[in-house]
């Protein structure tokens, strides 16, 4: 039966896409806003549809035995309900912790489905592209904390671990807290940047506030006060370790910081120079 993909072309929906294929899973329909900009590859069945309006999903279920649910608060629990209803099996879902922002996608899923995994990722490795204008502006990182550390983890990893839970049995009902293999501190991150793309980048220790105006012109202030003092605060008070899962599911170690600035240094290069 088929395998639905919701979210296809975001950043993780997209590459869920990518890793069904290259285990050989179909048939994969993907859901998308816009099906003739969506530039999805030969093979998939692709669906106009957002999980924003469950009002559009009318038939989008009908055949889907397991689906990737992305992460829309609002309407996690309509969705749900609606894909249950058509015989959906097995909800594999992008969430977090309970009390974690995320933590409303839990509980509408583990209410609704029949089936269920969440996906608990740590920050994203992606998430150093909010340091890339002031990189680009100054050859800068400003923040307050240079030894902050985290375990990030690639979006690809995660994307790979819900194509294994959507594929394979002994995932249901439980939560993969997905890590990076390493713990890594801020300095290290902007340190890897640089190594990958030969373009020399400082980081310059500063001041909470300093460091929301530095990332002000391009976030905006609500979001650089967000990323400061909740992202970087939250870190603060934890003491993140590696959990091994991204290798127990995939059989493959996660993809470090360094390995993927380097699998993506021409894209940095261009965004930073």
């Amino acid at each position: 039966m088929t395998i639905l993909v919701t979210g296809a072309t975001g950043n993780i929906g997209r590459l869920v896409v990518d890793h069904l294929l290259a285990r050989g899973a179909g048939p994969v329909r993907a859901l998308t806003v816009d099906p003739v900009r969506a530039a999805l590859p030969d093979g998939v069945q692709v669906v106009r549809g957002s999980v924003r309006r469950p009002s559009t999903l009318d038939g989008v279920f009908d055949g889907v035995r397991a689906m990737y649910l992305a992460p829309v608060e609002e309407t996690a629990a309509e969705v749900v309900d609606r894909a249950t209803a058509a015989g959906v099996e097995h909800v594999v879902d992008l969430s977090g912790e309970p009390e974690s922002w995320w933590g409303s996608v839990t509980r509408a899923v583990e209410a609704g489905a029949r089936e269920w995994t969440h996906l608990w990722p740590a920050d994203f490795v992606e998430n150093v592209s909010v340091w890339y204008p002031q990189i680009r502006a100054t050859g800068v990182v400003r923040e307050p904390w240079p030894d902050l550390a985290s375990t990030p983890t690639a979006m690809t990893d995660i994307a790979e671990v819900a194509a294994v839970a959507l594929t394979e049995d002994g995932y249901a009902g439980r939560a993969l807290t997905l890590t990076g293999p390493e713990r890594v501190s801020r300095v290290q991150s902007v340190a890897a940047l640089a190594a990958a793309t030969g373009v020399p980048i400082a980081f310059e220790q500063v001041s909470e506030e300093a460091a929301v105006a530095a990332l002000e012109p391009s976030a905006g202030r609500e979001t650089a006060e967000f990323l400061v003092h909740t992202i970087l605060g939250f870190l603060r008070d934890v003491e993140p370790a590696p959990s091994g899962v991204v290798e127990e599911v995939t059989g493959r170690p996660g993809t470090t910081v360094a390995a993927w600035a380097q699998a993506h240094a021409d894209q940095i290069r261009a965004a930073i120079s």
